[in-house]
C-alpha cells in the first residue's frame, strides 16, 4: 500500500502460531519519520473472540493519532502478548520485535531506520521505555533478517509511564498495584515474591547516558500510576545527562485525555503540541 491511509493487520512476528499484528497509519505528507505507538492496557487483553486488539483502542487513537499524522509522522500501532495468558517478558519481547520489523522494512514504509521514535501510554509507555532504556542491538547471524536489526529508539514521548514496578506494586493504589503484580506474576498476588524480578522489568533500572531523549507527560492527580513514577524517572534521566523533560498536567487523572472528557482544561499545557515538538526536535536532527 502507498499513499495516505491505514494498512491493517500486518504480521510483524509469529509466536507459537500466534500472529503479532500492527497497523500502519500513513500521513498525507510524510517526512520519513516513524513512530511506534503502544497503547495502554494494564498489560492485559480480554480473552474474547469479539474483543478489540490493543492497537484498536479508539480512546487513545482518537486523542493522539491525528496530531501525529497531521505533522507527517508514519505511525505503527501494535498488538502485543498480554496477561492473563502471557506475563513478563513476553510483551517486552514483542515491542522489541516490532521495532526490529519496522526498521527492517523501513524502506518500503518510507521511513528512515535511524529516525524512529515512540509515543506510548500507561503500560504501553512502560514497555516502550523499557525497550528504549535496554537498547538491544541486532542478533548477529540470526536466520531471520528482522532479528538482525536493532530494537532501539531515537526518542520517546511517554504518557503516565510506570517506571519502577516494585514501587508501583507496593505503593500504588489497588488498581495499579494489581495490574503490576498480574503482569509480573499472575493475578491474586498480594505482595511481590521476587523484588529483583520487578527491578529487572523496570525502566528506571537501566537509565544511563546512552538513553534516548525522553518527554514524560503525567497528571499529578493520577493514582493508578502515581505521578511520582515520572518524577523519579525524570530525575534519573537528568542525573545521567539525558535530554529529558516532565510536562505536568495539573489535576490530571489516569486517562488518555487526563480526565478532561472534552476540551483541554484552561491552564493545562498543550501536551499534543509538546509531543510533536519533541519528536520533530529529536528525529529531524
Amino acid at each position: 500500500m502507498t499513499g495516505p491511509g491505514v494498512e491493517r493487520n500486518v504480521v510483524y512476528g509469529m509466536y507459537s502460531g500466534l500472529a503479532l499484528l500492527l497497523d500502519i497509519h500513513r500521513p498525507e505528507r510524510p517526512k520519513g519519520l516513524g513512530v511506534l505507538f503502544v497503547g495502554g492496557s494494564g498489560w492485559e487483553a480480554p480473552l474474547d473472540w469479539s474483543a478489540a486488539g490493543l492497537k484498536d483502542k479508539e480512546s487513545q487513537l482518537e486523542g493522539w493519532l491525528p496530531a501525529l499524522l497531521g505533522h507527517g509522522f508514519t505511525v505503527f500501532c501494535i498488538n502485543h502478548r498480554a496477561a492473563p495468558r502471557f506475563r513478563y517478558p513476553a510483551a517486552l519481547q514483542d515491542v522489541q520485535r516490532a521495532l526490529r520489523f519496522v526498521r527492517c522494512h523501513s524502506g518500503g514504509y518510507g521511513v528512515d531506520p535511524a529516525r524512529i521514535g515512540a509515543v506510548a501510554g500507561s503500560s504501553g509507555a512502560h514497555l516502550a521505555c523499557l525497550a528504549a532504556m535496554m537498547g538491544a542491538g541486532g542478533m548477529e547471524g540470526d536466520d531471520d533478517p528482522v532479528n538482525r536489526e536493532s530494537a532501539t529508539l531515537q526518542c520517546l514521548v511517554l504518557r503516565e509511564a510506570p517506571t519502577d514496578l516494585l514501587n508501583m506494586a507496593m505503593e500504588g493504589d489497588a488498581e495499579g498495584s494489581a495490574y503490576a503484580r498480574a503482569f509480573m506474576e499472575g493475578g491474586g498476588r498480594v505482595l511481590p515474591t521476587d523484588p529483583s524480578t520487578y527491578a529487572e522489568a523496570s525502566p528506571i533500572t537501566y537509565v544511563s547516558h546512552n538513553a534516548p531523549p525522553v518527554l514524560l507527560i503525567h497528571g499529578d492527580a493520577d493514582s493508578c500510576v502515581p505521578y511520582r513514577q515520572s518524577v523519579a524517572m525524570a530525575a534519573a534521566l537528568v542525573s545521567a545527562g539525558v535530554d529529558s523533560r516532565l510536562v505536568t498536567i495539573p489535576g490530571g487523572l489516569h486517562a488518555p485525555d487526563f480526565g478532561a472528557q472534552g476540551p483541554l482544561h484552561p491552564g493545562w499545557p498543550d501536551y499534543l503540541g509538546e509531543m510533536v515538538s519533541w519528536l520533530d526536535g529529536h528525529l529531524l536532527r
